[in-house]
């Protein structure tokens, strides 16, 4: 895309990407091979599909691909990290276990994955003296602050295991920073949707989980009485924060956190409605779809609101899509997707 092009400016440079096989991870090797970039993918294949980087290769052309190299290892070994660091100039840190249900289930695998896999991605890439170390964290680190919208510096009381992990990671990143002098920028993600996000599993996102529900023709489940609200982001527009937060003066964002949303919120009953009126255009029946409500979620945030003001000033970050236009460019591979894994399964 020429507006990814235009952030990247002139020149090939080095990049990994961590859990590049992965739903957001996929769409920054992309672009930045759509771009003229050389990237390294780090993966273990846990959560990341094979088939997400099999679309990227197809969406970039041979001679793009040409560029790309695989790392098929784990962020908890040290070793395999400081070879995928070797030669990088910039690092793109997503790999992580995601999802709160999972780490109420399991806190262990979750802090191996996100805090011992990130202090070593820290180390590895402190001893390769890579230019910008920016990572993934999380809008859970607001945990119980009632405040509306959520502002950096004032966080709660982590709510689950996956939070604290993810507070963990901005501490350990600031104490590297001043440490060690790494140039580390933290980019707290609000519900991230887009293509390749996985519908299947129980730890799945609620967008392509009511997407393949509604497609089904089976009830959607709404976790309490839909009044929770979310600053739901698409996944072009954390893309770009990303590939700004790599490559905007130093002094600007070392050792930063920034919000990447859209700052506006919709409840889950408000997002219900607009994903059923959209999906019934390509798909009739799903105007019929219905809800059914179920007990509040332990762990989950009752509402959530980004200030974006921080990351506007800083980063030069301005949201592309917001949640319609995002849905409505996302839908056609959901449709695909889901409808061709159907016919497999028949």
């Amino acid at each position: 895309m020429t507006h990814f092009r235009e952030i990247l400016g002139a020149g090939e440079r080095r990049w990994l990407v961590t859990g590049g096989a992965g739903f957001i991870g996929s769409h920054l090797v992309e672009e930045l091979l759509l771009a003229g970039q050389r990237v390294t993918t780090l993966d273990n294949f846990s959560t990341g599909k094979a088939r997400n980087l099999e679309d990227v290769r197809r969406s970039v052309g041979e001679a793009n691909w040409g560029r790309h190299r695989l790392i098929e290892g784990d962020v908890r070994s040290l070793e395999t990290c400081k070879r995928a660091c070797d030669g990088a100039e910039f690092v793109l840190h997503q790999a992580a276990l995601g999802s709160v249900p999972r780490s109420i289930a399991d806190p262990i695998a979750s802090n191996d994955s996100n805090v011992t896999g990130f202090l070593n991605m820290l180390v590895a890439a402190k001893e390769a003296s890579v230019n910008r170390f920016v990572y993934a964290s999380s809008s859970s680190v607001y945990g119980d602050h009632p405040g509306l919208p959520k502002v950096e510096d004032s966080i709660g009381t982590p709510l689950s295991p996956y939070a604290v992990t993810k507070r963990v990671n901005e501490l350990y990143a600031s104490v590297f920073s001043t440490t060690y002098d790494i140039a580390t920028v933290g980019l707290r993600y609000f519900n991230v949707f887009g293509a390749r996000q996985d519908p299947d599993g129980p730890y799945a996102a609620v967008i392509p989980r009511w997407i393949q529900a509604m497609l089904a023709g089976a009830s959607v489940r709404i976790f309490g009485d839909g009044e929770t609200s979310r600053d739901f982001c698409y996944v072009k527009n954390v893309v770009q924060a990303n590939l700004r937060a790599a490559t905007v003066d130093a002094e600007a964002v070392h050792g930063q956190i920034f919000n990447v949303a859209v700052s506006q919120r919709v409840s889950l009953n408000g997002l219900f409605e607009l994903i059923r009126q959209l999906l019934a255009r390509s798909c009739p029946d799903v105007a019929n779809a219905t809800a059914v409500h179920e007990d509040f979620r332990k762990g989950d945030v009752r509402h959530s609101l980004a200030d974006i003001s921080k990351a506007r000033e800083r980063l030069a970050y301005r949201p592309t899509h917001e949640l319609a236009e995002g849905l409505a460019e996302a839908l056609p591979w959901y449709i695909a997707s889901m409808t061709s894994a159907e016919d497999e399964a028949v």
